[in-house]
């Protein structure tokens, strides 16, 4: 059976891959989160990127849907699942390393109203 969009979220893909060194097969699927995903990441913009890159942190929906709620909640910031991606996987690491400033940029208030509602409550989309 193929993964679907959310598991691919949960599995990091395809970032895993190219950080493994995958640079052919990278098609990056649409679902998961609004706005993360899209038609392809471009061949040429992948020097450039890994050479930033240290890797990456895969979070759940449910991380997800936790930092959407956190970000309202607390600061009264709407953001889409793709800005407080972010804030989740900062979130997980800050268990990991103790002491460190994480920063994060959170963009994208361009939720469904219903998902929102959702995630207020105490859901995942």
């Amino acid at each position: 059976m193929r993964a679907g969009p959310a598991q691919r979220l949960e599995r990091g893909y395809p970032l895993q891959g190219l950080m493994a060194g995958d640079v052919e097969n990278h098609r990056v699927p649409r679902g998961g989160g609004d706005g993360i995903g899209g038609k392809a990441l471009l061949p040429e913009m992948w020097p450039l990127a890994s050479s930033l890159l240290a890797g990456s942190q895969v979070v759940s929906l449910a991380a997800v849907a936790a930092a959407v709620r956190l970000l309202a909640e607390r600061h009264r910031v709407i953001a889409e699942g793709a800005g407080a991606t972010a804030v989740a996987a900062a979130m997980a690491l800050a268990a990991t390393v103790p002491g460190r400033k994480i920063v994060c940029i959170v963009s994208g208030g361009n939720i469904d109203n219903a998902k929102l509602t959702t995630i207020l409550a105490g859901g995942v989309p």
